[in-house]
Order: structure tokens, then sequence, then C-alpha cells
């Protein structure tokens, strides 16, 4: 075979006593206060679950995992952090971590502005501030850079026109940081007025929101490298994915050991074994993707950006298929809203188009 056309991608690792045993704190909190309600399909929440949102900062620390010592954080690493990411997937944990200790916190990082690091991100490490972080656009979606929306100095302030889109928890935040244009190249900025709206996404344990910025007065932060801010959310995504595809599917196997069919739990029958199997094969390949993405990334491995967009790819699709699955194995309770299969499937679609579709991030990376 030409070398050229072959690729192989080996990523070895395992995970210390240390990160085992905080993801079984993790999984402990969560099980304890257990998944997210079944709301009705009108009705979106305004705001979270705060009590998770604070036993998870004051008890394990989580929000500061990834954020340096140095800045009021845990001194640990982007690894530990995506390792509470894949337990909140698994719980549909509706806090606004993602978009606050992930997004927010490494774009601050990014900028490499110790000043703005020392402002924002203590507030972050503790959970007493929400950050949100406004990324896509209606035009590009979210591009790596190239954004229309533009910056301009007047005087000692920076003012800020455009619009951004599906910006998680934008009206839940206390801070909100824009990526914006100015002079031809990308940079970060923090709003000095927050105005979001929110809107109704299809996933309603996801919260978003839309800005409209004119005239905006807004601080700049720094010129933060955004293919780095496009690979943590690719790799937080696919660790997400996976949480939620792997509690999914225990969920569907022990109802299909429950429900019986022609006097037999249809868990028996073989045709239902050979698709919970193809659905653990699915679960398994994508949990070992994910983890390569997690490492990669957070060790800043050359390899970071397509091991990131191929977990995402990768794994947003299997956790789509899975929860597909899971609603037809469920039968009728599962096309109902009483039931938490519709939070599954639309969780999955919405994962499968944030951050950007599986075809976009492919097509990037045959292009690399």
């Amino acid at each position: 075979m030409d070398e050229h056309l072959s690729w192989e991608v080996v990523v070895r690792f395992a995970f210390t006593e240390e990160q085992d045993e905080l993801r079984g704190v993790v999984r402990r909190l969560l099980d304890r206060r257990g998944g997210p309600e079944v709301r009705e399909p009108d009705v979106v929440a305004d705001g979270f679950d705060r009590e998770v949102w604070a036993q998870l900062a004051e008890q394990v620390g989580a929000h500061s995992l990834g954020i340096p010592e140095e800045f009021g954080g845990g001194g640990f690493s982007l690894l530990e952090t995506l390792i509470v990411v894949e337990e909140l997937g698994r719980r549909l944990s509706d806090i606004p971590f993602l978009g606050s200790a992930v997004l927010a916190s490494e774009a601050v990082l990014a900028t490499g502005d110790r000043a703005a690091c020392e402002r924002l991100l203590p507030g972050i490490a503790s959970g007493e501030q929400v950050v949100s972080l406004a990324w896509a656009e209606p035009e590009t979606g979210w591009a790596r850079g190239g954004f229309r929306t533009t910056a301009r100095s007047d005087g000692d302030a920076w003012l800020l026109d455009g619009r951004k889109v599906h910006v998680l928890d934008g009206a839940q935040a206390d801070t909100v940081l824009v990526l914006a244009t100015t002079d031809g190249r990308p940079a970060l900025f923090e709003l000095a007025e927050p105005e979001a709206t929110a809107t109704t996404p299809l996933d309603l344990t996801r919260r978003m929101a839309e800005i409209h910025l004119r005239n905006a007065p807004a601080r700049l932060l720094g010129a933060p490298p955004v293919q780095r801010i496009v690979d943590v959310a690719a790799a937080a995504l696919a660790a997400e994915s996976v949480g939620a595809a792997q509690r999914w599917l225990q969920e569907t196997v022990e109802y299909t050991k429950m429900r019986t069919q022609f006097g037999r739990p249809i868990g028996s029958f073989q045709a239902l074994k050979h698709r919970l199997a193809d659905c653990y094969a699915a679960v398994e390949s994508a949990r070992s993707l994910s983890y390569a993405a997690s490492w990669s990334v957070s060790t800043r491995d050359e390899r970071a950006s397509e091991l990131a967009a191929m977990a995402k790819s990768a794994c947003t699709e299997a956790y789509y298929a899975i929860a597909a699955e899971g609603v037809q194995l469920h039968g009728g309770i599962g096309i109902t809203w009483e039931h938490e299969a519709h939070l599954h499937l639309k969780r999955a679609h919405s994962a499968i188009q944030l951050f950007g579709t599986p075809s976009t991030h492919r097509a990037k990376l045959l292009t690399a």
C-alpha cells in the first residue's frame, strides 16, 4: 500500500487510580441526584440544577480541574475535566459545565492574557461565576476563524457588531465572551453588558441563546488560537456522547430483560441480541476513540486536531444510532413524553450538529 494512503494512529495510556476515583466520586454524586426531569416539549427551564452545580464545585472541585493553581484552580489537566464531562453526559446533566468550565476557561487560558486569567478564572474554578463563550454565527457556524462579528477600537474601549447563535447557557451566564474579527484576525472579547435572548432548542436539557451585537462595548482579552478551542470542544462533546450512549444502552438492555412478548423477555430473541451487540460494539469503539482524543488534546499532541475531529464525528454518530435503537426497542413507551428516551434522541441529534457536523469535520480532515 502507498505510504500516503495508509494512516495508523496508536495511542496507549491508562487512567491512574486518582482519575478512576474522580470518575467514581462524580458518578456517585450524580446517581444520588438522578437524571433530568422529563419535560414537556413546550417548556424550557430558565435555570439549571444549582445544587449539583454547587456540589461538584465544593465537594469535588470539578470546575477547577483544568485551571492552573495560580489562577485558583486545581492544577490538574484537561483530561480530568473530560472525565467529568463523560459522567455528566451519562446523566444528561443540565448544568453549564461544558460551556463554562470547559470552553470558556480554555478560551481564556488560550489568550495567554495573565490579567484576564487572574480576573475570570477564579470565579469559574469556584463555580461562583457562569461564563459563556459566544462562538457560532448564522452564516458560518462554528468556524475556525473569519468571524463576521467584528470589533473596532473606540479609544480605550472596543465596540462589537454582529450576531451570535447557539450560545451555550448565554441567558444564564454572568459573563459572556465573544469571538470576533479585528484587523483580519480572530480575537476574544468580554462583553461589558451581556444581553442574551434565550432560544428554544431541540435538546431541552441544553440551554441556548442568541446575542445581537450593535456597538456593544467590550474588553479585548487577547487572540487565542481558535483551533485549540475547536479541538477542546470536539473532544469534550465526544466524551459527553460516550457517557450518554453507555448509560442509555444499559437502560435499553435492562428493559429488554423486563419486557415480555410471546411469554418470554424480548431480549432473549436472537434478532434483538444482534442489534444490542452492534450497539455495544459501537459504544466500545467510540469510547476508545474518545479516550485517544481526550489524551491527545490534553497533552497537546501533534495529532490532537485529527483525533478530536475523528472522535467528534464517530462518537456523536454512535450515540445517535444507539439513541434511535433504544427508542425502537422500548416500543410504545419509547415515543412518549413521559419517558427519557426522547431526551436521549434529542441530545444525540443536537450533539451531531453542535460544534460542526461529522461531514464538516471529515471534510477538514481530508484537506488537512
